[in-house]
């Protein structure tokens, strides 16, 4: 969400993303790392939810947070492409009352919606899935510290792909300790023994597609019209289409629909995918994307927290100091140079 997924905006532009992504989730994860930042520019006034916005913050990092403890549950009933269609469907359900309430329009423009095909691909239907597969072989508390590297992918391929990302030695000391953590947690001195070297790579594979998938967003659909929760409801309808091909075409019917398999997915998507969206762009609006963006950092907290306690998996010392490594290597490679002031 994850995802964040996700899906969460940390790349290139501020999203949790954090579908970081995320994070993240962070965070999970989608056309906002663009959407949610025009939005922003061109909004002349902030709007303010109900809740402070340090509770909503909270509330956003428990619900990204064990979005990785839900695919693990939901695994238990459901093929790995059958939880990441129920995860985009009731996410798309959830935003699409969001755009009814609020009378707003879906997206236009076979332009547009060929450029969300591909963005729904990279962000929703491609690390969904990845991140279910591999739960099926590795704890959800290492697939929540695995999604918390996008950011230094991202800044990895922003090298190449966005000019004007330009490398500091910050950032490429923040980019080499963040991998130096992705080698602790995984006990590299141990010859990697006891992890599951495939689910870590699903992981790991998931974790890549949300950067490819913002510098894409970035490219193509910057200063699109609409909002973001239409645009951003607009690509899990196609991820919805996308990943309803791949199981009618891969797996088969489930035989029946055990229940808290069957919440946790409906809970995925609702919660993790639609309402923590939407949440997102509230705070974005309100704090501004440096400060939403850091829900990335909590994540992987949350997901390894939830892990242990909710679930029984086993916590070596290597993992929460490997993790914190990670993130601490992701946070410098999201510092940018401060800007000169004239003489």
């Amino acid at each position: 969400m994850s995802a964040p997924a996700a899906p969460r905006p940390t790349l290139p532009t501020p999203s949790p993303a954090t579908e970081s992504a995320a994070a993240t989730n962070t965070a999970t994860t989608t056309t906002t790392a663009t959407a949610t930042a025009t939005a922003t520019a061109t909004t002349t006034s902030r709007r303010r939810g109900l809740l402070d916005w340090r509770v909503r913050f909270a509330i956003l990092s428990v619900i990204w947070g064990f979005s990785f403890l839900l695919i693990k549950v939901g695994t238990e009933a459901f093929a790995p492409f059958q939880v990441a269609l129920g995860r985009v469907l009731f996410g798309a359900l959830a935003l699409l009352a969001v755009l009814l309430v609020r009378r707003e329009p879906l997206p236009r423009g076979l332009r547009t919606w060929g450029h969300l095909t591909v963005a729904a691909l990279l962000l929703n239907t491609a690390p969904f899935s990845l991140f279910a597969y591999a739960e099926l072989s590795i704890p959800s508390s290492l697939a929540g510290i695995c999604n918390a590297t996008s950011p230094l992918w991202g800044m990895a391929l922003s090298l190449v792909a966005l000019s004007e990302d330009r490398p500091t030695r910050r950032r490429f000391a923040g980019l080499g300790l963040g991998f130096l953590g992705v080698l602790t947690v995984l006990g590299a001195w141990n010859g990697f023994s006891g992890v599951d070297a495939k689910g870590t790579a699903f992981a790991l594979l998931a974790s890549l597609c949300y950067p490819v998938g913002w510098i894409y967003v970035r490219r193509t659909l910057a200063g699109t019209p609409g909002s973001p929760v239409a645009l951003t409801g607009g690509q899990l309808m196609v991820s919805t289409l996308q990943l309803a091909l791949v199981s009618a075409l891969f797996t088969s019917a489930p035989a029946s629909f055990p229940l808290w398999p069957t919440l946790s997915v409906v809970a995925l998507g609702a919660l993790g995918t639609g309402m923590a969206l939407q949440m997102q762009y509230g705070l974005v609006t309100e704090v501004g994307p440096t400060t939403a963006q850091m829900v990335t950092y909590f994540i992987p907290v949350i997901a390894t927290t939830a892990g242990v306690l909710v679930l029984g998996e086993q916590l070596h010392w290597n993992t929460p100091v490997g993790a914190a490594i990670v993130l601490a290597g992701a946070a410098l490679t999201q510092t940018r140079a401060a800007a000169r002031r004239p003489a």
